[in-house]
Parts: structure tokens; sequence; C-alpha cells
């Protein structure tokens, strides 16, 4: 088995050598070598010189013979490979937080660079990591950590530096994004296109992580602190999932011309960055609503640029290896450079990071969906429209279904829809809490945000 490959030019012995040191041999670690394998040439000649594995961990090292055979150092002690004197790079691919931020810092304080693809590590330590790398005049790449094989981070930190962004919105988790796809396409309920999700591969045996939203906040606090030059604040977030979801309300979405997604979504306003991650309506006429599967894909809206699209696979073995590698080359890339002179980590100098405030959500305005299940009698209309123009909210477009019969009650029902203009969401919360108290509004009320994306 080939596990590195020479330069396809005679300079290649000429060349250095940057060696990893691989923590997590699984499917993105395998991929990595996979990779490196097959475009081993390639990649020597865009970074410069050559990159070989030296070293690798994994849990069973068994698994690791052909590595072994090959001439790599294995262990079942990633400590070994961080502490690994012939090791430059440490690739951090075990995941969770505390183990890896042991090694990762280790690996700082040894004076070596560190590629990893665990955002939750990142969102939750980051500060201290990046400061930790700032001192030692370290390097910590993390562009697999956020949307798997798309360089979004790249793009934000470099492609659109000359940009005062504005907004970014992503689709930055498949899993949820499948199962909305699926309950849409085959009007199935949550708890159907879950358990299809997990036996295809897509959802974990527990995926709270994942249909709660604090995957897509792990990332969506990296994106925000790169496009805005903020530190990373994952605890302020404000986290929903989709499992409240209902099937009705997929339906009713496309009627008036939306889909449902489960967006990450951070803004720069007057007074503060939104950072939140909900299920959010979006017009089907944008390229994101057409956006399905497993897929992800991020908008960034900059003032020069106008808004941009980035698109691909968020997950996956080689698809993340490729952002890896990519993090691998521009540390050899970047190996010659002074620490001044190297891309930072959040894209701002950190001497120059904004101390804006994230906003609670109860200050954030959008606009929202609300469905109510309402008693079909005269005035429910007339009581509804007075309590939310009482907090100054407008309608935007209002959907009735036709009136049911239901066994044992008293009057007819029937489900109101309103799409209403932008309000702030703690003058709509005060709206909804007279609203729930109408004797005519027979179940809670639903809201759902909703986003024009324009």
């Amino acid at each position: 088995m080939t596990i590195l490959t020479a330069s396809t030019t005679n300079e290649a012995s000429v060349r250095p050598v940057l060696r990893l040191g691989l923590l997590g041999v699984g499917n993105v670690g395998q991929g990595v070598i996979d990779v490196l394998t097959r475009n081993g040439g390639e990649i020597e000649r865009r970074a410069g010189q050559a990159i070989r594995v030296v070293a690798a961990s994994r849990r069973n090292v068994a698994a690791l013979k052909a590595l072994a055979d090959a001439g790599v150092r294995t262990t079942d002690d990633p400590g070994a490979v961080v502490r690994d004197p012939e090791v430059d790079v440490v690739v951090e691919l075990i995941g969770g937080t505390t183990l890896a931020k042991q090694l990762v810092l280790e690996a700082i304080s040894l004076g070596k660079h560190v590629v990893t693809a665990n955002k939750a590590l990142l969102a939750e330590h980051g500060t201290e990591i990046f400061a930790a790398a700032q001192k030692a005049g370290v390097i910590v790449a993390f562009e697999a950590a956020v949307a798997g094989g798309i360089p979004i981070i790249k793009a934000l930190r470099e492609g659109l530096t000359a940009n005062h962004i504005q907004w970014v919105a992503g689709i930055i988790n498949g899993t949820t994004n499948f199962i909305l796809s699926e309950m849409r396409d085959k009007g199935l309920d949550f708890d159907t296109v879950l358990k299809e999700a997990q036996r295809l591969g897509y959802a974990e045996a527990d995926p709270t992580f994942d249909i709660e939203g604090v995957d897509a906040a792990h990332k969506l606090a990296l994106i925000s602190a790169i496009a805005f030059g903020v530190p990373v604040q994952f605890h302020k977030a404000h986290v929903q999932g989709i499992t409240g979801l209902a099937s009705e309300d997929i339906r009713y979405a496309e009627q008036l011309g939306y889909r449902i997604k489960l967006l990450g979504i951070t803004k720069r306003v007057a007074n503060g960055i939104e950072l939140r991650v909900h299920p959010t309506l979006v017009p089907t006429k944008r390229l994101i609503a057409n956006v399905e599967g497993a897929m992800n894909a991020v908008v960034v809206h900059g003032d020069a640029v106008g808004t941009t699209l980035y698109y691909g696979k968020g997950a996956g073995g080689e698809a993340t290896a490729s952002a890896v590698i990519a993090d691998v080359v521009d540390v050899a890339r970047a190996t010659g450079n002074a620490a001044a002179q190297r891309v930072p980590a959040l894209a701002f100098q950190p001497d120059a990071m904004s101390d804006a405030p994230i906003l609670p959500v109860q200050q954030v305005v959008s606009c929202y969906y609300l469905r109510l299940r309402v008693s079909d009698k005269a005035g429910v209309l007339a009581d509804l429209t007075s309590l939310l123009a009482k907090q100054g909210i407008s309608i935007d477009a209002m959907l009735q279904r036709e009136a049911q019969d239901v066994g044992g009650a008293s009057t007819a029902q029937t489900d109101l829809i309103i799409l209403t203009h932008e309000v702030e969401e703690g003058l709509l919360e005060k709206a909804l809490a007279d609203i729930q108290n109408l004797a005519s509004v027979l179940a809670p009320v639903v809201r759902i945000r909703k986003e024009e994306l324009a």
C-alpha cells in the first residue's frame, strides 16, 4: 500500500518535507491518507514541499496495520504523536472538547502547527486556543470545521477581505437538511424521517447535536467571528432545532411560496451582531431554498461584491479531507513567513478585534410565520389583528384553511396562517402571550422566523 507519493519532478529530492501526525484515523483521517496518496504529486507542486504522514494514532491500533507496514509510526496514544519530535503539524481528528483541547494546547506549547476539523472545540475554547497559538507563533487552521469541503472559511478570511460583510446565512448541517427535504418531498412527519436518516447513515444513533441545532451553532460561531472580527461566542447564540416542526407547516410554507430550512444566520446591525440558528422560511426563488438532501450552502452578502453562494458537501471522508489538506498546504506555504505576515486565524489582526455585542434574541428584528388553530366564528380575526396592531405588528399575508368539524368540539376549527412584516422579537412575544389567552385560540401558536435573504 502506497501511503504517500513523491513529486512528479526531479525537484523533490531538494524540497523540504512537511511531516504530519494524525490524531484519529477514522473516516476523515483515512480520507486524508487516500487523497494524499492519490494526489500527492499535484499537492506537492502547489505546496512547494512534500507532505507526508509520519505518525498516527487510533484507539484500535490494530486497524492501522497498513500504515505501520508502510513505515508510519502508529500508536493508541495520541499524546505520543503530539510529542513525536519528527511531527511538524498535528492534525486533530478525534473530536470532542476535553482530550482534544489538551492535545491541541500541548501541540501549540511544543511549537507545532495544528490543523483541526473540530468545530465544537473551537466554538467552545477557540479564544483560549487562538491566543495560545498567537503567543507561540504557530498556526491553527480549521477550514474543515465548517461546511466540510466548502472553502467558506478561506472565502471569508481572504477572498472577501475587501468587503464590509453585512450578513451570512447558511445550511451548515446536512442531517437536518436531509430531514427537511424528505419531509417536504414525501409529506412525512419528523420522527419517521429521522429513523430513515439514521438507517441511511445521515443521522447518528444519538442525533441530538444535529437536530437541536447545536452542530450548526458551533459552525456559525466561527463564521460570525471571521465575518465581523469578533471573538468566538458560541455560548451567546440563540439555538433552536427542528424537532418541533410539523409536516403541515412545511406544506403551508410551500403554498405561500417558501421552504423551511434550518439556517445559521449572523448579521451586523446598528446595535450589535445577531447570532442565531433556527428553522427559517426562505422564498423558493432563492438558490439556497433549493439546496436539497445532505448538501450544505452558505450565502454571504458584502457591500462590494454583493451576494455570493458557496455550495457543496458538508461532510464525508474525502470532502472533509479536502479541506484538511488545503489547511496543511497553507501551513506549508506560510512556514517561511514571520507570524505577523500570516493570515490571522479569525481574519482580523488580534489587536483589532471588535467588541460589538451579540444581541439577545428578543432584540432581533425579523419577519414571522404564525400558525394558529382557532374557532371558526365571527370576530376571531378582528381580535387577532387588534392584538398584533397593539404591538405595532403589521400583516404581510394571510392564509385560512377550510374549516373542520372536530369530534366533540362545539364549533368548527380552522388553521389560520399569518405572515408578518418585520418586528422585534420581544414585541412579537408580548403579542403572542395576549393571543394565546384568547378563548378562540385552541392550541399553542406556532412561530417560525422568515428571511427574504435579498
